[in-house]
């Protein structure tokens, strides 16, 4: 299934809300932002033209919003109740980009977390809804997450989630001001028949970091 049907969708697995972008959560995303800015400027993505500067937030939100109705993109915030809040908060970003129909039938997926909850599954099971969505939903059969290989943080959650090792891409992406050296990570349909969801919380539910895997 592809078109404009696929967007805008909102993904909820407990507290946790996966829900479409908008340009009044502007000032929320910012103050978030910025109380995170020394924990996101290593892996903060940048532009490599002479004097190019990262797009403003409307700016962002429109051509994200421009990419989910080509359907090449899903963007996300990722939010989450809690006490003393009526609306779930603003915890993090989520986008599945690159979005390839046809043949391929796969997507990028790329993520941030507020530090004050890393930690907490938060990560994992955002990407895991996410995924699941695409696999499920949308019919997709590839998911990749691209890693600098000193982000230890965003490593273990393609580890808990068990992710494949594709290998090392040398200057693969510009990120914090430089072209940067990532490892790839993916993960097909067939590899979480019962959905990557599931086979997350029940890993959790063990008591472990590790996901049981389907036989």
């Amino acid at each position: 299934m592809w078109g404009p049907s696929i967007w805008p969708v909102t993904l909820e697995c407990g507290e946790l809300v996966l829900r479409p972008i908008r340009y009044r959560d502007q000032k929320e995303w910012t103050q978030v932002r910025s109380r995170n800015n020394e924990w996101l400027a290593p892996w903060e993505a940048s532009n490599p033209a002479p004097g190019g500067r990262l797009p403003s937030y409307r700016q962002m939100v429109r051509s994200l919003n421009a990419q989910a109705r080509q359907s090449t993109a899903l963007p996300f915030l990722i939010t989450e109740q809690t006490p003393g809040h009526q609306d779930p908060v603003i915890v993090g970003q989520l986008t599945v980009s690159s979005i390839v129909w046809g043949s391929a039938m796969m997507a990028t997926l790329g993520y941030w977390v507020d530090q004050a909850r890393a930690g907490r599954g938060i990560a994992p099971t955002a990407v895991a809804m996410a995924t699941d969505h695409c696999f499920k939903e949308l019919g997709l059969h590839r998911m990749e997450i691209n890693i600098r290989p000193e982000n230890r943080a965003s490593l273990r959650v393609v580890e808990k989630l068990n992710f494949r090792d594709e290998g090392y891409r040398e200057r693969f992406l510009h990120i914090n001001g430089q072209w940067a050296d990532h490892r790839s990570f993916a993960l097909t349909s067939e590899e979480v028949p019962d959905g990557l969801l599931h086979r997350w919380l029940k890993g959790s539910a063990r008591g472990t970091d590790e996901p049981t895997r389907s036989a």
